[in-house]
């Protein structure tokens, strides 16, 4: 599943929180981190049986199915993620992103493993951008089929009812999570109480279910079905698509907290429910067209319909919010251009709303209910997204493990290289969906990759021509001394992707308009490899004489830059510009193609849109616009 940075309106934790504290915080991620995987009941034992390669309900089989689900949950979530990914955090921040900025930030000698690790790390955050279009699909999709559990009748109303709700949701976003955040883990606790109850009622009656514990059934089932057992596997791994998200929010709530819900309430609740319905099919192999609304009562259908929409809405709420993050992420790393990004609670951090995003995935999103018209038909679209974004953190994993932290490397290679045949055998079995949907994450997947790496390559190629057009901070200060142009009062901002160099906008404003600011300050926000910089050192003042001054802002990649803050910080060391009187001037460049490089025509072109469209300095670092000067240029790539 897509990651979710952004949790519920919560502080950042700098420490341990107390019982109570702990207890509350828990609550809280029971609802943002665990809902994906949370309603996986809902469609994952369904898939195993009556799906595209569903295998025939016999004993030996539920038992076979059974077995290899309860390992997924244990080897997968428990002992990979939870256990071990966890470790691996970037200031406390989870996630592929952080740990491909781990990688980032480490110095390797080889510069070609270095590009390709960081390459894998950014297609694996690709995927989760299709990913976050399939999962809200499927998950009130599959709640919403409830109805014609219901009554037949209520088939047709399926798709129209799916789309309205989803329609609502995605409308909703601009008030964002922290409105609604406090009811989610309440909500998701009922939800997860229910099923395990429900579960617990059918295992009771048939006891025989829970020998499915043992592995042997697992992998008897495998060899006895051959190839048709292994395809099973692709909707076996639909039980653990959430885990991704244990991992992504970790900064958010702490691993103690996921931990703790994970193996208090979690998993038992999961696997009671999965082996009550493998129980059902025991006793109705009938069933298995849909054996998790067959555990219900038919009193009970339509309050559980109701309970399962909302926890899939819930589910795909954390879906949603987890792409704007991860959205903001790829801005501050430099890999997308800058997009309008609204925070939506005042004293906390994560919650934000990327309006670009919403729309896109909106539509996406009910374009994929409408296309694919059932959960069934998206289930064999979805998995190999994650199977393969889970099959490049197990490879970055490894290296984070090998070279940053110098673990043992006969203990690693043993480790990882029983990680990574689960997980290969996940995505193999994935992947033979390719032509039943499953092609549609992989190609959104390479798009949004494409755009991101061609972002970054054309912003290089692009300060790399500027930069031979300008000067050096110390050598504009010498040309001062020896020509000093026409000063006039008054206090003037001048934005810089190099702290070092004068911007061009400088130069432009001084050839052609044949003045110069008495006051003069070059502004450059500096990205950092940490999800944040604390305060007192997020800006550095220095005096460069002549009145030149270089402010750097520091801001992590889960932050977003505000000029006021830094003219706030800045000011208690020694700025004293005035924010209300101070004319900011930013370059306005036009790419023109011409020039030959590692780039072709057509990625040049794509640059040169994706710089038209995205939001200016002014939006982007909310500088007040009634004091913004452009200064236009062309820059050929």
């Amino acid at each position: 599943m897509a990651t979710s940075q952004e949790g519920a309106e919560l502080p950042h934790l700098s420490g341990s929180p107390g019982f109570k504290g702990l207890a509350s915080l828990s609550l809280v991620a029971l609802g943002v981190v665990f809902g994906d995987i949370g309603t996986s009941p809902l469609y994952a034992i369904r898939e195993c049986f009556h799906g595209d390669y569903g295998i025939a309900v016999s004993h030996d089989n539920v038992l076979g199915v059974l077995s290899l689900l309860f390992w997924a949950l244990i080897l997968i979530v428990s002992l990979k993620y939870l256990t071990f990914i966890m470790k691996a955090d970037n200031e406390g921040e989870g996630g592929i992103l952080a740990l491909t900025a781990l990688i980032i930030g480490h110095s390797r000698k080889n510069r070609h493993e270095r590009w390709f690790l960081v390459a894998i790390g950014l297609f694996g955050a690709s995927l989760l951008y299709g990913d976050g279009m399939i999962t809200p699909a499927i998950s009130v999709l599959s709640a919403v089929e409830g109805l014609q559990i219901i009554a037949p009748a209520f088939k047709d109303l399926v798709i129209p009812v799916t789309v309205v709700i989803l329609t609502g949701l995605f409308f909703l976003q601009h008030h964002g999570t922290a409105k609604v955040g406090a009811f989610f883990g309440p909500i998701i606790m009922v939800w997860f109480a229910v099923i395990a109850i429900l579960g617990l009622i059918e295992i009771v009656r048939y006891p025989e279910i829970l020998k499915a514990v043992f592995p042997w059934y697992g992998f008897r089932f495998l060899l006895e079905n051959n190839m048709q057992g292994f395809l099973v596997l692709g909707a076996v791994f639909l039980s653990v698509t959430g885990a991704e998200a244990l991992y992504a929010d970790m900064g958010h709530f702490g691993k103690t907290p996921i931990r703790l819900t994970w193996v208090l309430f979690v998993l038992p609740s999961l696997l009671l429910n999965y082996f009550g319905q493998g129980a059902l099919l025991l006793a109705s192999p009938q069933e298995s067209h849909h054996p998790f609304y067959a555990l219900v009562p038919s009193w009970g259908l339509i309050p559980m319909v109701i309970l399962s929409t909302t926890a899939t809405i819930i589910a795909s709420q954390a879906l949603i919010t987890g792409v704007f993050s991860l959205t903001q992420q790829a801005i501050q790393l430099g890999y997308f251009p800058r997009l309008t990004i609204r925070h939506t609670s005042a004293g906390h951090y994560g919650q934000i709303y990327v309006p670009a995003a919403n729309w896109g995935l909106m539509v996406s999103t009910i374009s994929l209910v409408i296309g694919f018209g059932s959960s069934s038909r998206l289930a064999a679209a979805y998995g190999v997204a994650v199977t393969a974004t889970m099959l490049i953190s197990t490879v970055l994993f490894y290296y984070v493990a090998r070279d940053i932290w110098k673990w043992n490397k006969l203990a690693i290679d043993v480790m990882i290289t029983f990680f990574f045949i689960i997980d290969l055998s996940f995505f193999g079995a994935s992947a033979s969906k390719l032509l039943h949907g499953a092609w549609f994450p992989l190609v959104i997947g390479l798009f949004i990759f494409t755009l991101l790496y061609t972002w970054k390559q054309g912003r290089s190629l692009m300060l790399k021509q500027l930069k031979d057009r300008t000067l050096t901070v110390e050598e504009f200060i010498q040309s001062l001394a020896l020509q000093q142009p026409q000063r006039v009062s008054g206090q003037a901002v001048y934005l810089t992707a190099n702290p070092d160099v004068i911007p061009v906008a400088l130069l432009h404003n001084m050839r052609h308009n044949k003045i110069l600011h008495s006051e003069v300050a070059l502004f450059h926000f500096s990205t950092e490899r940490v999800p944040r910089v604390p305060n007192s050192r997020k800006v550095e003042v220095v005096k460069c004489g002549d009145g030149i001054y270089k402010v750097v802002a520091r801001y992590g990649f889960m932050e977003s830059p505000s000029i006021q803050q830094v003219f706030s910080l800045a000011h208690h060391k020694g700025f004293h510009f005035r924010l209300e009187a101070t004319s900011f001037f930013l370059s306005r460049e036009k790419i023109v193609t011409g020039l030959k490089s590692k780039m072709g025509l057509w990625r040049k072109k794509l640059y040169a849109l994706m710089m038209r469209n995205a939001i200016s300095a002014t939006g982007y670092y909310d500088l007040p616009s009634g004091q913004v000067i452009e200064i236009g240029m062309q820059v050929q790539i």
